[in-house]
């Protein structure tokens, strides 16, 4: 009797979980979020939408402003990569400030509207710059020296732009995340899928930039282009706020998760003297019934000396009621996620490195190259992007459809560890960089050659389609190291940081440009020195095949380390529950 009413009571509560979400979120009204009425797929609808519209319009411009202020403002290469490399560095640092002010004050969905408004504003400029003759490139249509109003309206309105990004991208990834349950296992298969399906439309956005766009820029006018940016955002904006009652909101945490970690690290520091105990079970921690503080995380051997802070001390008994004398082991745990965190967010530097030279020596070498596919029709030099874009579209669903073999294969639930496909990624942009230096040199042989032809002679150009390769192995790579890298840092974080660990992704990668920057400056620099430099005024006066060389010698270093990392992590585990069904001290939540 006593056996039936507890499988009754087991069954009633599997319904009641299948009816309910039982993660710490509401719905738009506060209440328990119902599961068939809220997140999963009808919510991230919304949410990739606007994903792909602040994505076209992104890479629009980033990807052929290199030419802008080439052609238009009439810069130099160098000072034109350094400023592209600027701006898009800005865009990927100032998420850390918006991922922190969204995940402690305003929740994702408000940082969203809040960032748009500011997007928005920006793209507003830009449009301005090019239809109000006060703000034109130009005094008037005989002038050569540009407008240095038109100048300083388009860099207002670029970091404008990269102000609404920086609260606009890791809390629309994120709140698309957060929408579905980690514990409920068809929702937490759905959401590894997440993020390959959120790689593979920011590809397609990467796609239409580089080819509609980039056209539109180049054969109608920028003006048209910042314009259609301005309508079609501002639509998306109003359909993701429109659609409120389907998504589910995670309550914001009640102590700042900054605080937290100075604490465990006060409290390590004052228990320096003591001797950690040889069962972790003899740390403090709070029982599951009185936990308020999220879910709760198992003990992990790394960084031992933080375990100090969770050492209860007989003679001391008020130290529970002070978080900076005495920490949980789950605070403890949710330090070391951070901690840990650092040393791979260092080797997604040079990442972020290469990338910026995709979209900007790479676009310089194919302008200098035959871009006629036919005698009517020239492919626009920005465009050649699109096959790094068509790469990942191919790559991604490709690798979507495996994941259930690897599993079988491997045992583990994502196919390959997150950490793996990092590697396999950093592996191919070391190819890539080594294809892209062979190319080039066959590039920098044929200049200065000319051909005899029916009307004399002609200089021999190499035709443009011999960069595919080094475009499309790029693209393959970004479905391993970025998808990787965006699991990794939304995975390994506090549950209470998740706007802020795809914040610390996007800041790794824009770190990257700035240290682009730097490396160019410093082989500038050197190689100036000792004769021709590597970095001239033109490519074609340029060695890039020796720089491209040097940097896949990086990337090879670069490699080692992190394979070296990845040996040591230490992985996010938490504590069993009867919630999970699991009958292990721990569930492993970043294989």
């Amino acid at each position: 009797m006593e056996q039936e009413m507890k499988r009754k009571g087991g069954e009633s509560e599997e319904i009641e979980d299948q009816t309910w979400v039982r993660e710490a979120c509401v719905d738009y009204k506060g209440r328990v979020p119902l599961r068939a009425a809220t997140g999963a797929g009808k919510a991230s609808l919304f949410v990739l939408a606007i994903a792909v519209t602040e994505r076209i319009i992104f890479f629009g411009l980033s990807s052929n402003l290199i030419m802008y202020f080439t052609r238009v403002i009439h810069q130099d290469l160098k000072t034109a990569t350094n400023n592209v490399n600027y701006w898009r560095g800005a865009t990927t640092l100032m998420p850390l400030i918006g991922g922190f002010v969204g995940d402690v004050y305003t929740g994702g969905f408000r940082m969203v509207i809040l960032s748009s408004i500011l997007y928005l504003t920006g793209l507003s400029m830009l449009t301005m710059s090019q239809f109000i003759p006060i703000l034109k490139p130009f005094k008037n249509e005989t002038s050569d020296e540009p407008s240095k109003v038109h100048e300083a309206v388009f860099f207002v309105a670029l970091y404008s732009i990269a102000l609404g990004i920086g609260g606009f991208r890791p809390c629309l990834q994120s709140f698309g995340a957060d929408q579905f349950d980690d514990d409920h296992l068809e929702e937490r298969k759905k959401k590894m899928s997440f993020f390959n399906w959120w790689n593979l439309i920011l590809s397609f956005a990467l796609l239409l930039g580089t080819t509609v766009v980039v056209y539109v820029q180049d054969f109608v006018s920028w003006g048209v282009a910042c314009l259609a940016f301005t309508i079609f955002l501002a639509l998306t904006v109003i359909a993701f706020y429109v659609g409120m009652p389907f998504y589910r909101y995670k309550m914001r945490p009640k102590q700042n998760p900054f605080v937290a970690i100075i604490q465990v690290l006060i409290a390590a520091i004052r228990k320096r003297n003591l001797s950690c105990p040889s069962n972790p079970a003899l740390l403090f921690e709070v029982p599951e019934s009185q936990n308020s503080q999220g879910r709760l995380l198992s003990h992990t051997n790394s960084l031992r000396f933080l375990d100090k802070a969770a050492i209860v001390e007989e003679k001391n008994t008020e130290e529970k009621d002070s978080p900076w004398k005495l920490a949980t082991v789950t605070r403890v745990e949710e330090t070391k996620l951070i901690l840990n965190a650092v040393p791979v967010w260092l080797t997604s530097l040079l990442i972020g490195a290469c990338i910026a030279y995709g979209t900007t020596l790479y676009v310089k070498q194919a302008a200098s190259m035959n871009l006629k596919i036919n005698d009517s029709f020239k492919v626009p030099p920005a465009s050649m992007l699109s096959l790094t874009a068509f790469s990942t579209l191919v790559s991604v669903p490709i690798y979507d459809r495996i994941v259930p073999i690897l599993r079988k294969v491997t045992g583990n639930e994502r196919g390959i560890s997150i950490l793996r496909r990092i590697g396999i990624g950093l592996a191919l942009l070391t190819i890539d960089m080594v294809v892209a230096a062979l190319v080039e040199t066959k590039r920098l042989r044929m200049v200065g050659h000319e051909v005899l032809t029916r009307g004399g002679t002609k200089p021999v150009t190499m035709h443009v389609m011999w960069l595919i390769p080094q475009y499309s192995i790029l693209g393959i790579g970004n479905s391993f190291y970025l998808t990787g890298l965006q699991e990794y840092f939304y995975h390994h974080v506090p549950d209470s940081m998740k706007s802020l660990g795809v914040a610390l992704y996007l800041s790794g990668i824009g770190a990257g440009f700035f240290l682009s920057t730097f490396i160019i400056n410093i082989v500038a620099y050197v190689t100036e020195i000792n004769g021709k430099g590597w970095i001239a005024k033109d490519v074609n006066s340029s060695r890039l095949d020796k720089f491209y060389g040097l940097v896949a010698g990086l990337n090879v270093l670069n490699l080692c380390i992190f394979e070296l990392l990845a040996r040591r992590e230490s992985y996010k585990t938490r504590k069993a529950t009867e919630i999970d069904g699991s009958n292990s001290d721990g569930v492993e939540t970043l294989p």
